[in-house]
């Protein structure tokens, strides 16, 4: 539509995630026209992002260090892992401030339409997290749709032998969604009404934002009268 240099860079931004044609056209109309933007710092900033950021060796997040974070903050409970799929899902997820262990990202789900099978993705390295028997709980906060269910179903199966408990959010996401577009109060309701993957038994955890925890049990059925009880009056 446009000629040379400014539909190169109308190109350009349409392949970022979530920027569509117009939208990429909107931001690169702001950056010709907009007199004081500075092109060269935010080019600045994405060379060093591009040369500065790593993953994490231990969970696979995103960091400038070795470790990541959360995995340097001694406050986190190191007995519980939750497991996510990308970087970030683990950012989604900290803006509850409901969870208080530690993470492990995946890179990914498993979606056989796209050729992802488990061995592309970190699981290896979850498996040798486990070794430490350290661990007590893995939460599988994998997006609820059908490649984020296949990789939670493969997980539970996988996981089922080595003796730590495995949980998966409750259904307060949206089915077919992404975790990362959760607001903070859904996110904070599915962690506290979790259930333990292979029964429908909801984990114990504290109330969670807003106060609310897990559903209460059912209330148990009213027994039918004796025989010899009197009837009812019609």
């Amino acid at each position: 539509m446009y000629e040379g240099i400014v539909q190169e860079l109308i190109d350009e931004l349409a392949r970022l995630p979530g920027v569509g044609p117009k939208s990429a056209q909107r931001i690169a109309f702001h950056i010709v026209q907009t007199r004081n933007f500075d092109v060269t710092r935010l080019a600045g900033v994405l060379m060093e992002v591009r040369e500065r950021i790593r993953f994490c060796e231990i969970c696979g997040n995103i960091s400038e260090r070795e470790q990541c974070v959360v995995c340097r903050d001694p406050r986190r409970d190191p007995t519980i892992i939750c497991v996510v799929e990308e970087p970030k899902d683990v950012a989604a997820i900290e803006r509850t401030r409901e969870f208080q262990g530690r993470y492990h990202v995946l890179g990914g789900a498993i979606s056989p339409i796209e050729g992802i099978g488990p061995d592309d993705l970190n699981i290896r390295s979850l498996l040798h997290r486990l070794e430490s028997g350290d661990i007590s709980e893995i939460i599988v906060a994998t997006d609820p749709n059908l490649e984020g269910d296949a990789t939670a179903s493969y997980l539970s199966r996988l996981l089922r032998s080595v003796g730590v408990s495995v949980s998966r959010l409750a259904s307060g996401l949206p089915v077919g969604g992404d975790l990362e577009y959760a607001d903070e109060v859904t996110l904070g309701r599915a962690f506290a009404g979790r259930q333990a993957m292979g029964d429908r038994r909801s984990i114990p955890t504290r109330p969670a934002v807003g106060g609310w925890a897990s559903a209460p049990p059912p209330e148990e059925p009213t027994p039918p009268p004796p025989d010899d009880a009197p009837a009812d009056p019609a």
